[in-house]
């Protein structure tokens, strides 16, 4: 188990100057074609330490079902928020995204004095937010944070596989695979999909 001044250092590695809660920002699912984005906001508990705490994508998907339901039971607060695919046609996926993260910040239970973001820009919000590249393998609320936007997309991806069995959305979570790609241009796209996005409009086009 991690000692105290561990789990301080790697929370506050980036916000010295900044007193109080700290919440990790991460989204999941800005690359597919269908689906909404979503993204979460976890404020971890330094008394209740989660071990394998990293990026996401890093942790193997039984684990990660695992970690999902621990750091839901240990962390201070959390929230999963999402945008929907019609925001992502209007908005478009970047600020789609950043208005995810803000509802998840927004809907956290306590308030942080500070957000840190994964990636390279930062959702406006009431309270001081700094980015960090590759946030997701440096800071551990960050970690938390795209373990559960990342569980949470991919049982959406389930359900819409139940409702569209014919795209594959249980096997390629909406990114554009081949056989993704291949269903697109012989069924056309269901409600799910992004219109906005090329490979989308592309198969639209050829039908």
């Amino acid at each position: 188990m991690r000692s105290r001044k561990s789990w301080l250092a790697d929370q506050q590695a980036f916000s010295f100057d900044t007193l109080g809660l700290i919440a990790g920002v991460d989204e999941a699912g800005r690359g597919p074609l269908a689906g909404p984005v979503v993204a979460a906001a976890v404020i971890l508990d330094e008394l209740c330490p989660i071990d394998g705490l990293k990026d996401s994508k890093q942790v193997a998907p039984r684990k990660r079902d695992r970690l999902f339901d621990e750091i839901r039971a240990k962390a201070l607060c959390c929230c999963i928020a999402q945008a929907s695919v019609e925001e992502i046609d209007s908005l478009n996926i970047l600020q789609a995204t950043l208005l995810a993260m803000r509802r998840a910040v927004e809907g956290l239970r306590l308030k942080p004095a500070k957000v840190l973001v994964d990636g390279k820009q930062v959702p406006k919000l009431m309270v001081r937010a700094q980015a960090i590249v590759k946030g997701d393998a440096k800071v551990r609320a960050i970690s938390a944070a795209s373990i559960l936007a990342k569980v949470h997309r991919d049982r959406l991806c389930l359900e819409l596989h139940a409702q569209h069995p014919q795209y594959g959305f249980a096997q390629h979570k909406g990114y554009p695979s081949s056989r993704h790609l291949a269903a697109l241009r012989e069924h056309g796209a269901c409600d799910a999909h992004r219109r906005s996005f090329a490979p989308v409009r592309s198969a639209l086009n050829l039908l």
